[in-house]
Formats: C-alpha cells, sequence, structure tokens
C-alpha cells in the first residue's frame, strides 16, 4: 500500500500540521509504558501542536520529535525550549530496583525537570504520583477528597520517593514564579503494570489480614492517559486524583476473582512480611500490606466537575488484571518459577515462607545465646 499524501498526513497528524493551535507538550519516559501510551495519544489528537519525546532510548512513535537522554542531565532544559507543558513520567517504581538507586534517580529527575521546565520558558509541569500518597489507614473517609491530608509514611514501595515528588510539586511555585504544577494520583493501576498490589492477585490465596477493612480501587492506564490529557490541555488543574467510580469490597473481588482466601492474625501477617523483606527473600516491605487492608478510595471530584468520566469499571479492570497475571505465581510478592510453584502447592509456599521468617528469627535468637 502506497503512503498518503503528504497534504492528507498533514491532517490526520496535528504534529505536523502547521494550522494546528494547540499546545506543544513535551513527555518524559516516552519509551514505555504510560509515557509510550500517552505519546501516542496526544500525538494523534488534533488539540496538540506538536510531542516532543525524551526518553534514555528511541520509543516506537514516528510523529513525535525525540531526544535521547537521562532526565537528570541539565541540557533536557535546552530540549523543552518552545514547549508549553511538560508531562513527568520518567519515574521508577520498579520492585526489584535498589531503593536507594530508585530514590536518587526519581528525586533527582524530578528536580531537574521542574527547574529545567522554569529554565526554558514553560508554564506547565504534570506530574503523576499514585493515591497512596493519601495512606491507607482505618480512619479514612471513603472516598477521600482530593484535599485529604497526605498521611502516607515511606514505609510502603516507592510511596516514600512520591512523598518527595509531591514536596516538590507544591515547592516548585514559590520557586519559579510563573510554573503551574499539576499533580495527578491515579488509583491501583492497571494495564500492563508490575506493582506489589498487582502481584497481589499473583498469589494461590488472597491475604487478608484478620480484622482489617480493604476497599478496593483500580484505575486502568487509558483513563490515566485520558486525564493527564484533560491536563494538559488545562481543562482541570491542582491536585487530580483518578479511578474508576466507586470500590470493591474484599468479598466481592474474592467472588469476582474465584480466589480464595487465606487470612492471617496482623502481628504474624506483618511481623513475617518485614522478616522476609529484611533477609531478602521478597522485594516487597511491610508497608506495602497496608494497602491491602485499610481503604484509600478516591473520588475524582474534580476531573468529573470537569467532564472527565472513566471509561473502565472497577469489575472490568478486575477481569483484565487477572487475565493479565494468569499463570504467574507469587507468595508475598516474590515470583516463583513454574517449578516453585507446583512443588509448594496453593498455600504450602505461603506457609513456606512464614516458616522461613520463623526459622530465621530462632537462628538470630540462638545466636544471641552463644
Amino acid at each position: 500500500m502506497s503512503s498518503p499524501d503528504p497534504q492528507v498526513r498533514a491532517a490526520r497528524n496535528p504534529a505536523t500540521s502547521p494550522t494546528v493551535r494547540g499546545p506543544v507538550v513535551a513527555v518524559t519516559g516516552a519509551a514505555d509504558g504510560i509515557g509510550a501510551l500517552l505519546t501516542e495519544r496526544l500525538a494523534a489528537s488534533d488539540e496538540i501542536k506538536q510531542v516532543i519525546a525524551i526518553d534514555e532510548r528511541r520509543g516506537e512513535c514516528a510523529d513525535a520529535q525525540w531526544h535521547i537522554l537521562d532526565v537528570r542531565d541539565p541540557v533536557i532544559a535546552e530540549k523543552l525550549r518552545g514547549a508549553d507543558v511538560v508531562v513527568h513520567l520518567a519515574l521508577d517504581l520498579d520492585l526489584e530496583t535498589d531503593p536507594a538507586a530508585r530514590t536518587a534517580y526519581n528525586v533527582r529527575g524530578t528536580q531537574t525537570v521542574l527547574t529545567a521546565a522554569a529554565a526554558a520558558g514553560v508554564h506547565r509541569v504534570v506530574l503523576c504520583t499514585s493515591a497512596m500518597v493519601y495512606g491507607a489507614l482505618p480512619d479514612n473517609e471513603l472516598p477521600l477528597s482530593e484535599d485529604a491530608e497526605l498521611r502516607a509514611t515511606a514505609e510502603a514501595t516507592g510511596v516514600g520517593d512520591l512523598l518527595e515528588v509531591e514536596r516538590l510539586a507544591k515547592r516548585a511555585p514559590r520557586a519559579h514564579p510563573g510554573l503551574n504544577v499539576t499533580v495527578v494520583r491515579p488509583a491501583v493501576l492497571v494495564g500492563g503494570t508490575d506493582t506489589a498490589l498487582t502481584r497481589y492477585f499473583e498469589s494461590p490465596r488472597l491475604l487478608v489480614v484478620a480484622g482489617s477493612r480493604p476497599a478496593w480501587q483500580f484505575c486502568h492506564v487509558e483513563d490515566l492517559c485520558s486525564a493527564l490529557e484533560y491536563a494538559v490541555l488545562e481543562k482541570v488543574d491542582g491536585e487530580l486524583a483518578v479511578g474508576c467510580d466507586g470500590w470493591l469490597e474484599q468479598e466481592e473481588v474474592e467472588e469476582l476473582s474465584g480466589i480464595r482466601r487465606m487470612e492471617l492474625p496482623s502481628a504474624v501477617a506483618l511481623g513475617a512480611a518485614a522478616r522476609l523483606h529484611r533477609i531478602g527473600l521478597t522485594p516487597s516491605p511491610a508497608g506495602d500490606l497496608a494497602y491491602t487492608m485499610y481503604p484509600w478510595v478516591v473520588s475524582g471530584s474534580r476531573l468529573h466537575d470537569a467532564g472527565w468520566r472513566p471509561q473502565w469499571t472497577n469489575e472490568e479492570v478486575l477481569a483484565e488484571l487477572l487475565e493479565e497475571v494468569a499463570g504467574r505465581h507469587t507468595v508475598a510478592g516474590r515470583r516463583l518459577g513454574r517449578k516453585d510453584a507446583t512443588a509448594a502447592g496453593a498455600a504450602g509456599a505461603t506457609v513456606a515462607l512464614l516458616g522461613t521468617a520463623a526459622l530465621v528469627r530462632r537462628a538470630r535468637k540462638a545466636r544471641r545465646r552463644i
């Protein structure tokens, strides 16, 4: 098939069309994940003039202008000149990344992007953190408003980094007058993602801490991208929470997933999780468990007031998540190979890991007595 006429291509692709009056948007972390999806979405939008894509490798979007560099490099300021909006998505929240290296990358990268954006004359930066910054607490309102206090601690994977990103977002307009910062906070993100919360559904049994009151709210990556586009086009600003409407109780999740629960006392579950993480058997710290114990559901009222609506329901996102994780075997946040999972059995692997923690504790006590 022959390629379309250049004028036809320009009409289809606003990034190459001189008549488009919309903003020039730069996206960091544009080669993979959410960044790649957003880059493609913005490049195809009639409301966007041009997309500048920044990453350490070139992605697949041919209609974006690519710059290959580390976001911590101050030269990024030169690449942002001419941009109206920057969407900063170059964050490392990988469970397997060394925590110190992850924090150094996330904090320094955000600092550099905010400073570079101000120096380049960009008027708006959009940051993406997580609704996890509100904290998962037994007295949380259902749902939380965007203005709710950020009560999370740094005890869960990456949450300390996200809280620091939030602090940088608060300080930026004071440090750089004229720079507007919008923060988008998604609920449990699903759609090609790998987090402690998505791995929860890879377990042979759903761990339920006795006496806890979990409430599950999901956010599909497609809905997150549409919310980010709303922020880019200045249809809404400030702190924005995004997720499916409503939430699912733990019993509904178990019924929909067909996965039975394994209930443990709080002291046993939290103590074992802490010990297993400390000795390197699992990637998830004990703080991750709080987000499966207590509610952190968000209302998303600001986006709703601006006319945005999620296209996915919690039930639909859960179904997609279960399809994505089918065939994977995770216990206490640690992925097992097929042989491990088969040998361990359904609940046996969990019991084995909990037993390992107990043996480690006994061994340490024995050494102290010598």
